[in-house]
């Protein structure tokens, strides 16, 4: 399996997306619908994407009872994505429920990851909001192997997490890592961050990169920079 980097559509609408893709005339990069645009959208920007020859990572983050999450999961599988995510808070039976709605009847299913803690957060936000007093790395770590013991594929971690989680959970457990930019760019709301080449280098799988491509005044050539620096 070879590292790729995911493209965060963060667009309000579908034709926003269409004509920000529209650009990438040669590569089709792997892209990732979030609740913005799947909310604004619906399914069928899934279906129109993949049409098109795109991956799809659905990143709607389910968190909800374990039957919810399991008719929810089965409602996805349907749309046949090939990345899907829920937060591993929500504990082991509703993983395991849900790995079960994603599955078909052939028994095929998309990749399904947890997200361990979002990116925003820090030690201080954890714990003044959360009431979790351990430290961040040790919950990280906690989280993805109750998602290994539900059987899931892997987990969305900073990429200052990633080399633990594989250490912790094994090298087949895959990383998802957002929080990614570029050395002379901007960090926005990230709070735990790291380059695409640092992010190659401690053995991230997939990155998740948003407004360093979206917003760059030529996004096909920083998507071509970031393939570069983390594929290459």
């Amino acid at each position: 399996m070879g590292r790729d980097v995911i493209v965060a559509c963060d667009f309000s609408s579908a034709e926003a997306t269409y004509e920000f893709l529209d650009k990438f005339t040669g590569r089709k990069p792997f892209v990732k619908i979030g609740m913005e645009l799947f909310y604004a959208a619906g399914p069928s920007i899934v279906k129109e994407l993949k049409g098109r020859g795109h991956k799809v990572f659905l990143d709607l983050k389910l968190h909800d009872i374990p039957n919810t999450v399991k008719k929810a999961m089965s409602v996805l599988s349907n749309l046949d994505v090939d990345i899907c995510n829920l937060h591993a808070s929500g504990a082991i039976p509703m993983m395991e429920a849900a790995l079960e709605g994603l599955t078909r009847a052939d028994g095929t299913r998309p990749l399904l990851i947890a997200v361990t803690q979002l990116t925003s957060t820090d030690q201080e936000t954890m714990e003044r909001d959360l009431w979790i007093k351990e430290p961040i790395d040790q919950v990280v770590m906690h989280y993805a192997e109750n998602a290994k013991k539900a059987g899931l594929d892997g987990v969305v971690c900073s990429p200052l997490e990633a080399e633990k989680v594989h250490d912790r959970c094994g090298k087949e457990f895959l990383t998802v890592t957002p929080g990614v930019r570029f050395a002379d760019g901007d960090k926005g709301d990230q709070k735990r961050v790291m380059t695409p080449e640092q992010a190659k280098l401690i053995g991230s799988d997939y990155i998740v990169v948003g407004r360093p491509i979206t917003a760059a005044a030529d996004p096909v050539a920083a998507y071509e920079r970031c393939v570069r620096e983390f594929c290459d």
